[in-house]
């Protein structure tokens, strides 16, 4: 809306600034929509390769894979954010030259994974006796980020951005034709393993905004539903990216304005823009024919 010079717009006006300034009063705030937007754009930025390859269930394990990890490394006093680097990388690596190496094929592998290393971290919180809120390492806590989760979650979004866009070319061909790109000379398995890498770190900084649970939902739905409504798969990228990082900045001024959960709220947010791709979609089928 643009201010006039009449009395009821600037009030209005002047009403809506103040609703979207209201929440950066405070700086708890502040760092949680920047990690908001940081965990958006990575997680979104990356939802078109994930879908493209079919690799939700992977990206799934190995949001709950973490879990061990992580019980160890608040026993030894680390920080979820702190983990964040090694811990993508050991899950990374793991995950890759199991499935490749594994003769039970792909989606078993994954499942066993998925489920072992997620008992796992529960017996690891029980034996070592550590002190792990459970609801919010689920479905995240993003308003208790502090300045150093921050500054962890921002690089990582930095890091991500900046290898995908360095790789682009070549992930872009390695995702719709693997056995093209092997043909073409191409490291093919340098290439695996670095998304493995990239995607890794992006799930693992993602956790405190939305839990192990919900980091999947905000992966793959934006993705879907720019999928829906774009041509290309790079287009696709750009509009995945606007509806994650709208998403996790809405979800969060509704979280603060109605008291709810943040990481469901991201999560719902993001549903309801899938849902009204869906329809659009459908709209444009049924005006073609």
């Amino acid at each position: 809306m643009i201010c006039s010079n009449t009395i009821p717009q600037k009030v209005i006006c002047k009403t809506m600034i103040e609703i979207l300034l209201e929440p950066f009063k405070y700086e708890f705030m502040v760092r949680s929509t920047i990690t908001a937007i940081a965990s958006g754009t990575m997680l979104s930025l990356l939802g078109p390769f994930v879908i493209n390859r079919n690799m939700g269930f992977m990206a799934d394990a190995m949001a709950h894979a973490t879990l061990p990890i992580i019980a160890i490394g608040v026993f030894l006093g680390f920080s979820i954010s702190e983990l964040g680097v090694p811990a993508a990388i050991l899950i990374a690596f793991f995950l890759g030259y199991i499935i490749k190496n594994s003769n039970v094929g792909e989606d078993t592998a994954i499942g066993i994974i998925f489920s072992s290393f997620f008992a796992l971290g529960f017996v690891l919180i029980s034996i070592l006796n550590v002190t792990i809120n459970l609801e919010d390492l689920l479905f995240g806590q993003i308003l208790a980020v502090s300045r150093f989760d921050v500054y962890i979650v921002a690089t990582m979004c930095i890091a991500v951005v900046c290898l995908l866009v360095l790789f682009f070319k070549q992930l872009l061909f390695y995702s719709f034709d693997p056995i093209g790109a092997e043909v073409k000379g191409l490291n093919t398995n340098f290439l695996n393993y670095l998304f493995l890498v990239v995607l890794s770190v992006a799930i693992v900084a993602s956790l405190q905004t939305v839990g192990i649970i919900l980091v999947l939902s905000m992966l793959l739905i934006p993705a879907a539903a720019s999928k829906l409504v774009t041509n290309t798969f790079v287009f696709s990228i750009y509009v995945s990216i606007i509806f994650g990082t709208f998403s996790s900045v809405s979800g969060l001024y509704l979280s603060y304005f109605y008291n709810l959960p943040s990481g469901p709220t991201m999560s719902l947010v993001a549903t309801g823009i899938f849902i009204i791709c869906f329809f659009v979609n459908k709209l444009k089928k049924v005006k073609i024919q």
